[in-house]
């Protein structure tokens, strides 16, 4: 959640270098004077659509400003995407990687420009009729199984990842970042923490992940179809699982929570299928067995539970820019319970 830069104004973007450097390494892609607008509604890398007047594509770089050197990977992203490209899972073609800072001041890439909407807000998602709820939420499915039956070796992505151990890692790795970015206590996140980690299950296979799926990550197109899965940065391969437990959270793990700042206008009280109907759907989809899909879920309640204390604990040091920051911290204690509440069967 970085803040935008100022309406109107392109920081991360000079266009006449990025103009020279596209001539040099795709002559003829471009033919005319660019001009260029940030897409808003993004909360990490920094996206533009860029146009010549004849035709647009998108470029996509880090945020301003200094930035973890493992983070913001345009490589990851621009890998990923060009390895799906021609597979059942709908990605835009990409056009260029760049990884010469002198251009833009840090890696970036350029993919094609896909129309569409992406669903992200109550006022967009009231437009659909109830049955076209049902039937983009399906497609979602669809499309994460189609992504998950994808062998990560027959599209070149086989030493993308390291499956071995991949779970118990991410709960370590979320456990760390959590001790770096809080100062108070949390009712029940260090058991939460501890439970996850001594309840680690077998991952039935490895596959292509892609970290943060989620209705607001696609583009659809006026036919209501999906048009195009974004958003691949924290993509890898590991257990498949993950994405269906991150995706149940952000689909009903905030029911009736306001000023939710990361999953709005989805779930069963916006007329959408239930959480459960979702999973069954994708295990219809995939023959997978979900038997274990309550640890996945609670350990997306505490994923999630992480990021947002991080996003409090940059706001009571004024570390952010913009609005509605405020009400992130009261949302981590109720996350950590449902996690826990998840995982009492387990």
């Amino acid at each position: 959640m970085s803040a935008q830069p100022p309406p109107g104004e392109l920081p991360g973007l000079d266009l006449d270098r990025l103009r020279a450097h596209l001539d040099a390494e795709r002559p003829g892609l471009v033919g005319g004077p660019l001009t260029g607008e940030l897409i808003q509604g993004g909360r990490s890398n920094l996206t533009y659509l860029v146009s010549d007047g004849g035709s647009q594509f998108v470029v996509r770089r880090p945020p301003l400003g200094h930035v973890l050197a493992t983070a913001h990977d345009m490589s990851r992203e621009h890998r990923v995407m060009s390895a799906l490209a021609g597979t059942r899972v709908p990605v835009p073609e990409t056009l260029l990687l760049c990884q010469d800072d002198s251009v833009l001041g840090a890696p970036f890439y350029v993919m094609e420009y896909v129309p569409g909407t992406v669903y992200r807000t109550p006022q967009l998602t009231e437009k659909l009729a109830p049955q076209q709820r049902f039937e983009l939420s399906w497609q979602l499915m669809d499309v994460l199984a189609d992504l998950h039956a994808i062998a990560p070796d027959s599209v070149g992505l086989g030493e993308f990842g390291r499956p071995e151990g991949f779970l118990a890692r991410q709960v370590r790795r979320w456990s760390k970042q959590l001790a770096a970015s809080h100062n108070r206590d949390i009712d029940g996140i260090d058991e939460l923490a501890t439970r996850l980690a001594a309840t680690i299950p077998d991952t039935p296979r490895a596959g292509i992940v892609h970290g943060d799926y989620r209705l607001d990550n696609v583009i659809v197109g006026d036919d209501l179809r999906i048009r195009a899965v974004l958003d691949w940065e924290m993509a890898t391969v590991g257990d498949p699982l993950t994405d269906l437990g991150l995706l149940a959270v952000y689909w009903e793990g905030f029911g009736g929570v306001e000023r939710n700042p990361i999953a709005k206008g989805i779930g069963p009280e916006y007329g959408f299928p239930t959480a459960r109907q979702l999973l069954d759907r994708y295990a219809a989809r995939s023959g997978t067995d979900l038997s274990d899909m309550d640890w996945y879920v609670a350990f997306g309640f505490f994923k999630i539970a992480v990021i947002l204390e991080g996003i409090h604990y940059r706001y009571i040091h004024h570390q952010t820019v913009g609005e509605g920051f405020e009400h992130v911290g009261a949302l981590v204690a109720p996350l950590v319970a449902q996690g826990l509440a998840t995982l009492k069967e387990v």
